[in-house]
């Protein structure tokens, strides 16, 4: 009887998901303020999934704790696809920076959906530092252990771990003075209040253009079309590359029709030409693969960040 009983409860959730209109309100949590990549590419799926008929759907913006705060909701919501989690990097680094403290399993509290988008970023100077370009930064911070900094805009993000990475790949000791996100973090490198950054490219471009800041180089393998006088960092620390992703998730144990219809959503969000358009002014490329492959992708993504994370030391502030 009680099996009965569940497979019924199972039923109705996942016919009230198909309802549509008369169905229950979608929420899609993203654990970073508005304006962000993260929260573009939530609401354009956003958008996406309404268009399929589905239930209206709404976006939930939950800052905080390095995205733990959306994430343990997303993590303890029923599995009826009425609750997702449109998230980025923070999601891979976070067990490795919280440890036992993190309230969910990354992994296995989640249902991935799929993969949406991964993109660089690039490493800024202010204007007044004396180095043009990795190779020099190195130099520099060699000489001078523990006096440069870096401006982290989001601990637990991938312009957070990409300055991990870096100074464990050059051997060298560079401060990390936190903001609350990117903006007011690159307002002070440009200032040259603080002189180093690794910043998202779409919010980097205006300030590389107009000479404020100088650009060393991108975390990615190749050169970016948006900045193609700037080589990867990888050409001076041979097998650095890092990279922000954007994907979403659902709870633990979402049905596979409703995975299957919201990968198909999304899949469609990130083909969008005005989505593409923003994503490769950012130097992202669009993945839009399987739930599969997304599982495969954080397996492997969370090894990575645990590694720089167990040589580096680095913590949470």
């Amino acid at each position: 009887m009680r099996r009965l009983l569940a497979l019924l409860v199972l039923a109705a959730a996942t016919h009230a998901f198909a309802e549509g209109p008369s169905g229950r309100p979608i929420r899609i949590l993203v654990g970073v303020p508005p304006g962000a990549t993260t929260d573009y590419l939530a609401r354009m799926v956003a958008q996406e999934i309404v268009r399929d008929g589905y239930a209206s759907v709404f976006v939930e913006n939950r800052p905080g704790a390095g995205g733990t705060i959306a994430a343990r909701e997303v993590a303890n919501a029923v599995a009826d696809g009425h609750t997702l989690l449109f998230t980025g990097t923070a999601h891979s680094v976070n067990p490795a920076l919280y440890g036992a403290k993190l309230p969910f399993d990354a992994l296995q509290d989640f249902t991935p959906i799929i993969l949406m988008a991964s993109g660089p970023s690039v490493l800024i100077a202010s204007s007044d530092l004396p180095v043009r370009n990795a190779r020099e930064l190195i130099e520099l911070a060699r000489s001078q252990p523990g006096k440069l900094e870096f401006a982290v805009g989001g601990f637990g993000s991938s312009i957070h771990m990409s300055g991990e990475l870096f100074k464990m790949m050059a051997h060298v000791d560079i401060l990390n003075v936190p903001y609350t996100g990117s903006a007011p973090a690159l307002s002070d490198v440009v200032g040259g209040q603080v002189k180093l950054m690794f910043a998202p490219l779409l919010n980097a471009l205006p300030q590389v253009k107009s000479g404020r800041v100088r650009a060393l180089g991108v975390t990615s393998a190749q050169r970016v079309a948006a900045l193609p006088d700037v080589a990867p960092i990888a050409c001076v620390l041979p097998g650095f590359e890092s990279a922000a992703y954007f994907g979403l998730l659902g709870p633990a144990k979402l049905p596979a029709d409703i995975v299957t219809r919201l990968n198909a959503a999304a899949a469609r969000a990130a083909r969008l030409p005005q989505v593409r358009a923003r994503l490769e002014a950012d130097g992202t490329t669009v993945v839009a693969g399987t739930p599969e492959e997304f599982r495969t992708f954080l397996v492997d993504d969370i090894q990575k960040w645990r590694r720089v994370v167990q040589l580096t030391g680095a913590k949470p502030e």
